[in-house]
Parts: C-alpha cells; sequence; structure tokens
C-alpha cells in the first residue's frame, strides 16, 4: 500500500514537473514572439515621415564602434536651424584646435566657464557631424549638454532639409570604458536630454510642429563609444521650424502617436522613474 503510494507520489511529482517545464517553455516562447517580433512591429512608426525608415539610428566612433543614439531631429535650412538653436541660449561648438583643446582642458582642471568647448566627432552617413551645439550646465565644460547634428538626404514637401542628431548630457570627464582615452562620460536618462533640447528650441517661438518617429527602438541596457549606460524609450523627437524663423502666436502643433506607441511610452515613464539619472 506505502509503496504504491511513494510511487505514485513520484508519478504525480515527475509529471507535474514535466507541465511546469512545458509551461515554462510556452511562456519563454510567448515573451520571444511578443518582445522580438510582435512589439517591435507596433511601436515602429514613420506615419510623419517615412523617409526616416531607412536612416541609421546610431552613430559611431571613428573606429565604428556603436555610439550616441539619435534622438532628435529638426526640418528647415541650417541657417534656421542654426538661428533657432542660439536663440534657445545653445552655443556652436568650437572646432577641435591646439587651442580649443587646450582650453577646454584648462576649464576642467581651473573650473573655468569655456561655453564653445569643442566636441568630439562622431560619424554618420559616412562623415562627422555638421554642426554641434552646447549649452553649459556648470562652472566649467566638465558638465554640459551638447548635441550633434547631421544633414540627411531627407527633405520637407517644402523642400527644407532635415537634420537627425544627438543629444546627450556630459556629467564629468574620465577615462572610457572602452578604450582607456580620456573623455566625457554622459548622464544615462537621453529621453531626459532629448526633453530639454526640444523644449529650449520650442522655447523660442520658432517652432511649427513637433512629432516622434521611431529612433535607435526602446533600449534598457545601451553602451555609447565610451562604454557608457545609456536607456531610452528608443523615439526620435523632431521639431519643424518655422520658415525664416518666424515668431508663432501659438504653441506648436503635437502630432498624436500611435496609440501601441503611446501605451508603451507610458510603460516607459514609469519604469524611467526607478532608474538612475
Amino acid at each position: 500500500m506505502h509503496a504504491a503510494t511513494a510511487s505514485e507520489r513520484v508519478r504525480f511529482i515527475v509529471h507535474v514537473s514535466w507541465r511546469v517545464i512545458l509551461i515554462a517553455v510556452i511562456c519563454v516562447a510567448i515573451y520571444g514572439v511578443c518582445a522580438y517580433a510582435i512589439a517591435p512591429r507596433l511601436w515602429r512608426h514613420y506615419e510623419h515621415n517615412p523617409g526616416l525608415a531607412g536612416l541609421a539610428k546610431t552613430t559611431t566612433t571613428a573606429a565604428g564602434i556603436p555610439a550616441d543614439p539619435l534622438n532628435v531631429g529638426f526640418t528647415g535650412t541650417q541657417d534656421e536651424l542654426v538661428r533657432a538653436l542660439i536663440a534657445a541660449d545653445w552655443s556652436p561648438a568650437d572646432p577641435i584646435t591646439l587651442r580649443t583643446s587646450l582650453g577646454i582642458v584648462t576649464s576642467v582642471l581651473l573650473r573655468r566657464a569655456d561655453p564653445t568647448a569643442p566636441v568630439s566627432s562622431l560619424y554618420l552617413l559616412g562623415r562627422k557631424q555638421d554642426l554641434a551645439f552646447e549649452r553649459e550646465a556648470g562652472r566649467s565644460a566638465r558638465q554640459r549638454h551638447h548635441v550633434r547634428i547631421w544633414k540627411s538626404s531627407e527633405r520637407s514637401k517644402d523642400g527644407r532639409p532635415f537634420w537627425i542628431g544627438a543629444a546627450t548630457f556630459d556629467r564629468g570627464v574620465g577615462l572610457s570604458h572602452d578604450t582607456g582615452q580620456i573623455t566625457h562620460h554622459i548622464a544615462p536618462d537621453i529621453d531626459h536630454e532629448r526633453a530639454i533640447l526640444i523644449a529650449n528650441v520650442q522655447h523660442t517661438g520658432q517652432v511649427l510642429r513637433v512629432y516622434q518617429v521611431t529612433g535607435v527602438g526602446p533600449t534598457l541596457i545601451g553602451r555609447n563609444g565610451s562604454g557608457d549606460w545609456y536607456y531610452t524609450d528608443g523615439e526620435l523627437s523632431v521639431a519643424v521650424l518655422a520658415v525664416n524663423n518666424a515668431g508663432q502666436r501659438h504653441a506648436p502643433l503635437r502630432l498624436k502617436n500611435p496609440p501601441a506607441v503611446t501605451l508603451k511610452n507610458r510603460i516607459w515613464k514609469w519604469l524611467r522613474a526607478i532608474l538612475p539619472n
């Protein structure tokens, strides 16, 4: 009696174990399909600018290492873009020369202001950035908001060019985790930096519309060319500038995201609240 009971228990445990394993395998399979097949298709959207679907979404270093992801865009001529950024209190970065390189070193070591300190080069579309702008955040160039911008081949309906950029915040100076070279390290919350730049430009009153398209995609454990960790909801925010920087009486029109993207962004907003920035 006892032997039969023990045998039945063994068979029951084996039966339950196989069912648990089977359920676990099914759950993993469902997760894989949802996370890597269905969800990305639902979140990928270019309805406001279909031409951006084919553009690269991440910059690279000179050595070809994936670097900062692209997270901002602008529609307008180069003059319109430069005037808008200057009006937003962002300064054009100096080119890298011996003089400017010594200047940024002096700024960091002696904690002196250097609002136009040079920005290292990253690459997209086969070339380094066309424009680089920055905004001071402290007493020196150790900490600063900055953005690298490239002119793409895309054009708006009125024939003006589309510019795509990577906005990040330099939180300090140290050694690259990948190469050991002296470099700035970025803060991980690049969505916050994207929002700051777009808001600064909007406050100039020179923006007609703001919309989002898919950028690098939702990323929780990203690494840039210096090995710095970053995270992002994966969206790329675009500001359409007014022709000739004409002042606007009303706030810019904000185009809506698809429902699935809106839901994803709400979930990501909750996740950001528990992540370090």
